[in-house]
């Protein structure tokens, strides 16, 4: 706290005598300043101690004083000090009564205490003050750094932090969405900050606003090292920060501006990964990408998942839309493979998870704001979102997406969905006697086999591509082991001559256990 008249009034070296005022001493001191003017109003800033000897004031006068009074109190003057004994033997009893009539303190300053004792005073506080801000700015800085450096991510460096702030703070993605607050009462006042999150997002970095109401006072405070915002810091306080509680404050912006550029670094690098394993799976070879995806997205793998292609002219309408699934599903834990293509986006997401929810919801939002007859503009994102699917038929699933995404421009859409195109069936066509013929022709080897009790080949075969080549589901299905699931599709591909890696010949077998399965009543 910085000097105040109580301070000085209790310097037992300086006995001050409080005159006027005495309900006020609680006032801050910013500075002590001798002046013999009869207007010393021009050259102050507030909060000083104005130190007078009356050499040039008419203090014996009440109107005079009371004019004098008065402009000290309107411009923030924290008090008076009058010497005693220079020119007047005791305090003027007009001074006093404009004093208590504006409630300015009125400090009386024996003879034999120099005005240049109290400068000194007051110099010698505020460095006290200062110095004891900076060295609790700087224990405040070392705290948060080692909770940002201990890897348990924000809460605990958001935690320390309103320790120091004395209030509470929280942490906000490029949506507005709440990532981490503390303590934990302050999670719903933190939550209904997201619009003033979002108009600081548009903002270029770095960046800051000040809202407040009735509760309390939160500074926000923009994340990032660019000129586009990557998050916010929220602190909220019952009044203004001090020295000690600001430095608190610009270390916590540092470290998770920093702990959000590494996190973007290693983002690029699991972008890398993501693109070689979205390779593979577009080659046919899912066992190869399986492996490549290891932990990161090998959860992403084993459930079906969608795959979208978003695109837009401008980058930051792709770049909005990416970061906005890629929190969504940070805060579920879902994994996102998202793959940067030029002017596209390739994300595969998991099949109602919170990434695909989140894009849709986007998207909706998109087209509610700016409803478009002609096609998209430059600056919207188009999206073109596949059928659910499997490792298998990731081929087949990024063709779904560009049809959608080509109809989407046409029909000036945010979001087509690949089931929107398909709302018929290719079921009745099956009828077909030359189709039928091609099924039977296709399977008879396998149904022959089947036949002499050597193993359900078909039925494995049909469960495989029911669940997009998912051996552990499809196994489950079935009752057995995924290795005696893999041994039998290595039987079929042998029985058959044909790969199962190929997407032609997995739509050719599925279309022919599906003709045959509309046959069976009408035979029975």
């Amino acid at each position: 706290m910085p000097p105040t008249l109580a301070s000085l009034v209790q310097h037992s070296a300086l006995k001050l005598t409080v005159r006027a005022g005495a309900d006020r001493l609680g006032t801050p001191v910013r500075w002590a300043h001798a002046s013999e003017l009869a207007d010393p109003v021009p050259y102050m800033d507030g909060g000083e101690l104005l130190l007078v000897t009356a050499t040039n004031l008419d203090a014996d006068d009440p109107e005079s004083m009371r004019r004098y009074v008065r402009r000290l109190a309107g411009a923030g003057v924290a008090g008076v000090g009058f010497a005693v004994g220079v020119n007047y033997d005791d305090l003027p009893a007009a001074l006093v009564e404009a004093a208590e009539e504006a409630g300015l303190p009125l400090l009386e300053v024996p003879r034999r205490t120099p005005f240049l004792a109290i400068s000194k005073a007051v110099s010698a506080a505020i460095a006290a003050d200062q110095y004891r801000a900076v060295t609790a700015g700087f224990e405040a800085q070392r705290e948060l750094t080692k909770a940002a450096l201990a890897g348990d991510g924000p809460a605990d460096l958001l935690a320390r932090l309103a320790v120091h702030i004395d209030g509470w703070a929280a942490l906000y993605d490029t949506s507005g969405a709440v990532l981490a607050v503390a303590p934990d009462w302050a999670a719903r006042r933190a939550a209904r900050l997201t619009p003033d999150v979002e108009r600081l997002r548009d903002r270029p970095a770095p960046a800051s606003i000040v809202v407040g109401d009735s509760e309390d006072r939160v500074e926000l405070q923009s994340l990032g090292l660019g000129r586009r915002s990557r998050g916010a810091l929220a602190v909220g306080t019952g009044a203004a920060l001090g020295t000690a509680e600001r430095y608190a404050v610009h270390s916590a912006v540092a470290l998770l501006t920093l702990t959000t550029a590494r996190s973007r670094s290693l983002q690029g690098a699991e972008q890398r990964l993501g693109a070689a394993v979205l390779r593979m799976l577009l080659a046919g070879q899912p066992d190869h990408a399986r492996a490549v995806a290891g932990d990161l997205y090998g959860g992403l793998l084993d459930a079906p998942f969608r795959l979208l292609i978003a695109e837009t002219a401008a980058p930051a309408g792709s770049e909005l839309l990416t970061e906005t699934m890629e929190a969504a599903a940070a805060r579920s834990g879902e994994a996102l493979l998202l793959v940067p293509e030029g002017e596209r986006v390739v994300v595969l997401a998991a099949d109602g998870g919170s990434a695909v929810a989140a894009c849709a919801a986007y998207a909706e939002a998109q087209d509610d704001r700016a409803p478009r007859e002609g096609g998209a503009e430059d600056s919207d994102v188009v999206v073109g979102l596949s059928a659910p699917s499997g490792p298998i038929a990731v081929s087949a699933a990024y063709k779904q997406a560009e049809q959608a995404l080509s109809v989407a421009r046409r029909r000036g859409r945010a979001l087509v969905e690949h089931e929107e195109l398909a709302t018929g069936s290719v079921l009745p066509l099956l009828a077909d006697d030359a189709v039928r013929a091609f099924a039977d022709g296709m399977l008879r080897a396998l149904y022959e086999h089947d036949a002499k009790g050597r193993g359900d080949l078909v039925a494995s075969l049909r469960a495989w591509l029911s669940r997009h080549g998912q051996w552990d589901a499809a196994a489950a299905d079935l009752g057995v082991h995924r290795h005696t699931l893999r041994y039998r599709m290595r039987r079929v591909e042998e029985i058959l001559g044909r790969s199962l890696d190929d997407p032609d010949v997995r739509m050719e077998l599925w279309l022919a256990l599906k003709t045959t399965e509309a046959a069976t009543p009408a035979e029975g």
